[in-house]
């Protein structure tokens, strides 16, 4: 996967080069451009927002720089290419061990790039969006600032990408940067090779609509709290069981709106 982040803040994105993301940018599963949105305008101060149209607060930001930017890059600009932050140990993994060939999650693909948008007035995003993204060769992230990015820019940009306009809850932000690195990690864990053990991510919260419950570790007690006597029976059928409980309760307890919605509950 390729994925292309413009910004007027590159630095913002250095995330992206640690940990998982890059090891897969290292094992070449990841390719990561950022493109500094200063580079396409034009005037001396290298200005990217305006007075917005109809008064009001903020700026806005400009369509004659967001608009060459997005040009640029579906034609194949490459920007700044991010390199691992450290080496990583290459040694067998869970699936290489077990010999699973975990394929990935489907999702349609087309002959565009998909363009994300993060803002506030966006779709929700869901793990089900990250599965299907995680099938996709190109995704560009597109970074608004300010009051936001200039609407034809996002109706223009429908001519070179499939566009998606995602908010990551309903609170807002300074900038729509903190929202890639949400979405860019949640959509690169789930393709094949990044984790390591596809059970992971299977497992996890959301997966199968409901919160995950909890988890424990050693020490068997610790600091009076112990673990839970079935975890410790080996009954693999009551572990799963006990498990499935646990993740009814807490979604019964934090997220009801959930089990409405879930063909398990």
């Amino acid at each position: 996967m390729r994925l292309d982040v413009i910004t007027i803040f590159p630095e913002y994105l250095e995330p992206l080069r640690h940990a998982l993301l890059g090891k897969a940018i290292e094992k070449g599963i990841l390719t990561v451009g950022v493109h500094n949105l200063r580079d396409w305008a034009t005037d001396v101060h290298k200005s990217v927002d305006d007075t917005p149209y109809g008064g009001g607060p903020g700026m806005v930001m400009k369509p004659t720089v967001w608009g060459p930017a997005l040009d640029d890059v579906a034609a194949g600009a490459t920007g700044t290419e991010l390199e691992s932050a450290a080496p990583h140990v290459d040694k067998p993994r869970h699936d290489d061990l077990t010999g699973r060939n975990f394929a990935g999650y489907a999702g349609e693909t087309g002959d565009k790039p998909l363009l994300i948008v993060p803002t506030p007035a966006g779709r929700p995003f869901t793990q089900e969006m990250a599965r299907r993204w995680s099938n996709e060769e190109h995704i560009v992230f597109a970074c608004g600032r300010y009051e936001g990015i200039d609407q034809r820019v996002v109706d223009d940009a429908a001519n070179r990408y499939r566009v998606e306009e995602v908010s990551i809850g309903d609170y807002v932000l300074i900038g729509g940067e903190v929202a890639v690195l949400v979405m860019a990690e949640a959509i690169t864990r789930l393709i094949p090779g990044v984790l390591g053990n596809a059970s992971s991510h299977e497992e996890d919260s959301f997966s199968d609509g409901l919160l995950e419950g909890p988890s424990y570790t050693k020490p068997r007690v610790w600091r009076g709290l112990e673990v839970p006597e079935v975890l410790l029976s080996g009954n693999h059928k009551l572990v799963d069981e006990w498990r499935r409980e646990q993740s009814l309760a807490r979604t019964k307890e934090r997220r009801p709106d959930l089990l409405e919605d879930c063909p398990n509950g």
